[in-house]
């Protein structure tokens, strides 16, 4: 079975976190929540959610696949030491990772974006232009093991294109 692990932290967007982790589970995969300490976080819009797990039970664990949602979350990851090491580790066995709106400001930060195409919400073009990414605008956007969408209603059709690549 397919294991997925996906980010949680306060003022995740909801409805990016929300999504892939119950549309995952519905695919018939292990999905896995993991934030910085097993607590409850609130997120952007006000719904509470519990990880299923802290980062230091699966920090040393690799995933089929890594969800990254957005909302002000990312802000928060990029500044955790284990955090960056789960999403370079993730990016050097060519692991899936998809990241969602403001979900890339943790790929920045991992160093992993220089000469790959991505996209995310336009507010972040130019920190990730200035990381040596191809920012190219586009709702959804796929270079080799990441996929990257700009906001809630475009990360449906990247969340189908993960499910995809997960059966392959």
């Amino acid at each position: 079975m397919k294991k997925i692990l996906i980010l949680l932290e306060d003022l995740v967007e909801d409805s990016e976190f929300l999504y892939p982790y119950y549309r995952l589970k519905e695919e018939g995969f292990e999905v896995i929540s993991a934030a910085p300490e097993k607590k409850q976080y609130k997120g952007k819009g006000g719904l509470q959610f519990s990880p299923d797990r802290s980062i230091d039970e699966v920090k040393t664990r690799l995933f089929d696949a890594l969800v990254i949602p957005g909302g002000y979350a990312p802000d928060r990851w990029r500044r955790d030491s284990k955090i960056l090491e789960i999403v370079s580790r993730h990016e050097k066995k060519g692991k899936l990772i998809a990241s969602i709106c403001h979900g890339p400001w943790l790929l920045i930060s991992a160093g992993i974006l220089k000469g790959r195409r991505v996209t995310a919400f336009h507010a972040i073009k130019d920190d990730l232009v200035n990381a040596g990414a191809d920012y190219t605008g586009r709702d959804t956007e796929e270079d080799g093991n990441l996929l990257t969408s700009t906001n809630p209603v475009s990360m449906l059709p990247m969340m189908r294109r993960l499910v995809e690549r997960l059966r392959e």
